[in-house]
């Protein structure tokens, strides 16, 4: 038993003076390491993963299916502001704030699509039954506001409607 008490001794004599000489010792703490784990994978991840507000999910959704052909045009640009005003109600500032801030988010044209296939997943029960029918109507409209819809687009809608259709309690955005 005293060679057991030494030995701990030891150990805890060694791991003092590391700490006191300034050797970081930190990483025997699982607590502590978890701590940093969560911090470092929240600093360095994609903040388009950590929206939660269902207006600000729905209008990443919508400016990033206008976007998955390319950049905005100035049509599409008017359809998504003409549907922020009037289905989430806002001002025409505050939807021009909302695209801005949308556009910000989703990354370079490589990854939108995978970007908006982990948004959609992460946000399928966020939305109700009347939520998710005004969402693809807003996403057909921006879609199709150059003419006909793509390839792309159509199947992304097509995708996000079998991820989204899932019985809800009904709500509004407001």
């Amino acid at each position: 038993m005293h060679i057991v008490l030494g030995l701990l001794t030891s150990i805890l004599t060694i791991l003092y003076l590391l700490d006191r000489l300034g050797v970081d010792v930190g990483w025997l703490n699982p607590f502590a390491w978890r701590r940093r784990r969560a911090w470092a994978e929240k600093y360095e991840g994609d903040p388009i993963y950590a929206v939660e507000d269902p207006i600000h999910v729905a209008a990443i959704l919508i400016t990033g299916v206008a976007r998955l052909e390319g950049d905005l045009s100035a049509e599409q640009k008017q359809v998504v502001l003409t549907q922020f005003e009037q289905k989430f109600s806002l001002s025409p500032q505050a939807a021009r704030e909302l695209m801005t801030a949308a556009t910000h988010l989703l990354g370079a044209p490589q990854v939108i699509e995978t970007q908006l296939n982990g948004l959609a997943d992460k946000h399928k029960s966020t939305f109700s039954g009347e939520q998710a029918d005004s969402l693809f109507e807003m996403l057909l409209n921006v879609a199709s506001s150059d003419g006909d819809m793509s390839a792309t687009q159509h199947e992304f809608v097509n995708s996000l409607r079998s991820r989204l259709t899932i019985p809800q309690p009904e709500g509004t955005w407001a």
